[in-house]
């Protein structure tokens, strides 16, 4: 047997031994999320210790977080998230390492705390609260688009390091607002507002692939992000787009100008974060340390 097989082998044993109380039933210590405390809303970067060689799979809220090597941290990593209306409890967070004919399952229970958020009223034209019926049918085909769009990820992260604020504005604890519209609740804001002028330029969080680039009946003059493995970042309410769909970007890259287009009460950029059909706080996002992580 070569040097470099007889390694292989000995860190295979080596990573299975330590995680045999585990396959136990004991709690295992191979497994580590960022933030150790996760609330609704949340964005989690989870960690798992294990060998380059090994498949690592996962499950979590009906959901599938997809893990890929990172060879500075010498770990398989996965950026997940819960969702914004997801109920507090005890939630089952799934993982699975199998390296050749040997399988360790990493399963732990995972405790959701609630998230406080506020309510607020807010007054647009009658027409975002009431659409006629020719809007409808436009109001009904873009959601056939964004499903169309949510729907396919590049397979493999896009992104590279921490993720950055798309503008230099001042941002608004709005995200997970219950929102009255014309004195009717209608829906929780599910992104980050900044207090950006017209004409603020309108930055890439990160690298990825724009996969939407055009005016929408609520988000207005709005630009999509896919970073990869489920992940999008949305730019909403501008009033120039600069970026074309199927365009590669990297973090910091003019997206377009801030505006008041769509569904608003004054200028501003809305800003989504999106994980396989949950949306995450974007100031959370912005506070993980992902440098580290490739």
């Amino acid at each position: 047997m070569s040097g470099s097989r007889c390694l292989h082998t000995f860190l295979l044993f080596a990573f299975f031994a330590a995680v045999a109380p585990g396959l136990c039933g004991e709690p295992s210590t191979r497994v580590t999320l960022t933030p150790a405390v996760v609330e609704a809303g949340s964005p989690e970067l989870i960690r798992i210790a294990a060998p380059d060689s090994a498949k690592v799979e996962g499950e979590w809220l009906g959901r599938t977080p997809a893990f890929f090597w990172s060879r500075d941290s010498r770990a398989w990593f996965a950026l997940a998230g819960v969702d914004v209306e997801a109920p507090a409890g005890l939630s089952q967070l799934k993982i699975v390492v199998t390296a050749g004919s040997s399988r360790a399952d990493l399963s732990q229970s995972v405790e959701i705390h609630p998230a406080r958020y506020r309510t607020t009223a807010l007054t647009v034209p009658p027409r975002f609260v009431a659409p006629s019926a020719e809007d409808l049918k436009r109001i009904e085909a873009e959601a056939h688009l964004k499903q169309s769009i949510f729907g396919a990820s590049a397979p493999e992260p896009l992104w590279s390091g921490s993720f950055r604020a798309p503008v230099r504005a001042a941002p608004t604890d709005s995200f997970g607002t219950r929102r009255v519209f014309n004195g009717k609740l209608d829906s929780i804001h599910k992104g980050m507002d900044f207090h950006a002028r017209p004409g603020t330029p309108v930055r890439a969080g990160n690298g990825g692939v724009v996969v939407l680039a055009r005016p929408l009946y609520y988000e207005g003059s709005c630009v999509v992000i896919d970073h990869g493995m489920g992940l999008f970042t949305l730019s909403m309410h501008l009033s120039r787009i600069r970026v074309h769909e199927g365009q590669r970007v990297v973090a910091g890259q003019l997206l377009g100008l801030s505006g008041a287009t769509g569904r608003v009460t004054g200028p501003h950029l809305h800003w989504a974060v999106r994980w396989q059909g949950a949306y995450l706080d974007p100031a959370k996002l912005l506070q993980l340390n992902l440098n580290a992580v490739r």
